[in-house]
């Protein structure tokens, strides 16, 4: 029940929180005000009362021991006030607002030295009226309470007005000053609405965050960087998924539906299964590509691999295309080992793509050789084919494209872009010389490492 009245915004909160606090805290002060006031008018109404006793006892004579009267002193009329001596009353008020019960308690302090009490709406106090070291009579005078009672009722009436009137201002104050505070925020959460639905490259841009507001910007910044990114590969991913799976779907359409319109001889049927089976090798190669692709450029990790073993991975996986090709593979004997900065999956997959387009266009033999150089390890794959036009060097790595040379019109067109994309995810490149004969460079960086006690940085070896 209390989280369904409690409100959902954070503006809403912050108000409710705010006002509820200054409430608690001006009834909080109300409060012991009105304590103090009302003990401090106490206090008043007894020393007023104790005031006027003394005042009269001023005016008083004592003459033999009895206590006499001497108006002669006196300055102000005697009010209401009683004055006792040792034969009985001496004085005594004269007022009809004086009560039979406020006359009974005045005569039973008579014999008291000091003291308070109240009685109806007064308050009465005794002073004696000493004749050297003996008591000879008293003085009790009479305050009425009214004209305090009123001031505490005015004070408690006053106070609880100028408690609603400060809350009512605070909460108008908090919730203009949270408007303004928190507009920002709602401006950014509606840009950052709008720009999801059209525009992925919208940033906030306020710079270096200096405060909480420009430090949720920059956190936002990058969140959108993030998520534009994901749909980026997300909707490249699905775009060639769609693109380069359509042609090898089709084949394999085409051939189940010639297959089934009459019958064939046994070796019909082979051929048939035949281009079957090499259209899906053909798609589960171009979907373990693009998937391969896609991790890459989602999360590339910074781990090493050996050269080596990532050509020789190449090779095995180009052993069969090689071989259909009636194609000699081999690394060559002067390569070295080196380390690359890449896990040893990612650098297979940049390879292989490379060494089966040159398994594709040799004609007896393809080769991979491994060297140094500033601070990258190179590949070389080089075969004896055609070669490369100059105007292919990079037509050749977009998507779909293949190269004027090809001899049997096999690929799907994707393996050399997703192997300069993925190449690209690690700092590297992938590049086609154009010559008589083909020959393809790629290019990781090294692992770097820092030397001993120095901020000198060098590659791994």
């Amino acid at each position: 029940m209390i989280h369904r009245l409690w409100p959902r915004s954070i503006r809403s909160r912050l108000l409710l929180t705010t006002v509820v606090s200054v409430g608690a805290a001006l009834v909080i002060l109300v409060a012991a005000f009105n304590l103090l006031f009302a003990r401090r008018l106490d206090a008043n109404a007894t020393d007023q009362a104790r005031t006027r006793a003394e005042a009269e006892r001023t005016v008083l004579k004592v003459v033999k021991g009895i206590v006499r009267d001497d108006d002669s002193g006196r300055s102000v009329p005697t009010g209401d006030i009683w004055v006792f001596g040792q034969t009985g009353v001496v004085e005594q008020p004269r007022s009809t607002a004086v009560s039979p019960a406020v006359n009974s308690a005045a005569m039973q302090m008579r014999s008291d030295s000091s003291g308070t009490t109240d009685v109806g709406n007064f308050r009465l106090a005794v002073v004696p009226v000493p004749n050297k070291e003996h008591q000879v009579g008293s003085v009790v005078a009479a305050v009425p309470l009214e004209p305090y009672e009123e001031a505490e009722r005015a004070a408690l009436v006053a106070s609880v007005v100028l408690s609603l009137i400060v809350l009512v201002v605070v909460a108008l104050v908090t919730r203009a000053i949270l408007a303004h505070a928190l507009r920002p925020v709602a401006d950014m959460t509606a840009s950052a609405r709008a720009w999801s639905d059209r525009d992925l490259d919208e940033r906030f841009g306020f710079g270096q965050p200096y405060d909480e507001l420009t430090e949720l910007a920059a956190t936002l910044d990058q969140l959108l960087d993030r998520n534009a990114a994901a749909l980026r590969r997300e909707r490249r991913l699905t775009a060639e998924i769609s693109h380069e799976l359509r042609t090898p779907l089709a084949r394999i359409a085409a051939e189940a539906e010639l297959a089934l319109r009459r019958t064939r001889t046994e070796e019909e049927y082979r051929a048939a299964l035949d281009v079957v089976e090499q259209n899906a090798r053909t798609m589960a190669r171009i979907i373990d590509t693009l998937l391969a692709a896609a991790r890459a450029g989602a999360d590339v990790t910074h781990e090493s691999a050996s050269a080596l073993e990532a050509a020789e991975r190449a090779t095995d996986a180009a052993t069969e295309v090689a071989r259909a090709h009636g194609i000699e593979l081999a690394i060559d004997q002067a390569s070295v080992d080196a380390q690359v900065a890449a896990n040893l999956e990612l650098t297979t997959q940049i390879l292989q793509p490379v060494v089966d387009n040159a398994c594709r266009h040799a004609r007896t033999r393809a080769t991979i050789g491994i060297d140094r150089a500033d601070r990258a390890v190179v590949f070389t794959i080089g075969d004896d084919g055609e070669g490369v036009s100059a105007e292919d060097t990079q037509r050749i790595f977009l998507p779909g494209v293949r190269g004027r040379a090809t001899l049997d019109g096999s690929g799907a067109g994707l393996g050399l872009a997703l192997a300069r994309r993925l190449a690209e995810s690690v700092g590297g490149t992938v590049e086609a010389s154009p010559g008589p004969t083909g020959a393809f460079t790629v290019r990781i960086p090294a692992p770097l490492r820092r030397t001993e006690g120095r901020d000198l940085e060098i590659p791994a070896p």
